[in-house]
């Protein structure tokens, strides 16, 4: 499970991280659950790092690059790109 985020870094960090995994969802036309299931994760958990309230662990990160068929570093390079 990811950990709840303390400073204002990390939420942005968790925001950032979150929109960047919805976006490729959403590109791909996939509901939460089923971004969820592909990566054997819990919808609600999937909400969760969607809306930045959680930082999911570098293990979770990599079964959401993999549902989302991307490597981890593109994920994390499309992260780093919201931070302006």
């Amino acid at each position: 499970m990811g950990m709840p985020l303390r400073s204002e870094d990390e939420r942005a960090l968790g925001s950032r991280f979150g929109r960047a995994v919805r976006r490729r969802r959403e590109d791909r036309g996939w509901s939460q659950e089923q971004l969820a299931n592909r990566a054997e994760l819990n919808r609600s958990y999937m909400g969760e790092i969607e809306r930045g309230a959680v930082m999911p662990s570098l293990a979770t990160a990599a079964k959401l690059a993999l549902a989302l068929d991307l490597p981890l570093a593109e994920l994390i390079a499309q992260c780093e790109q919201l931070a302006g």
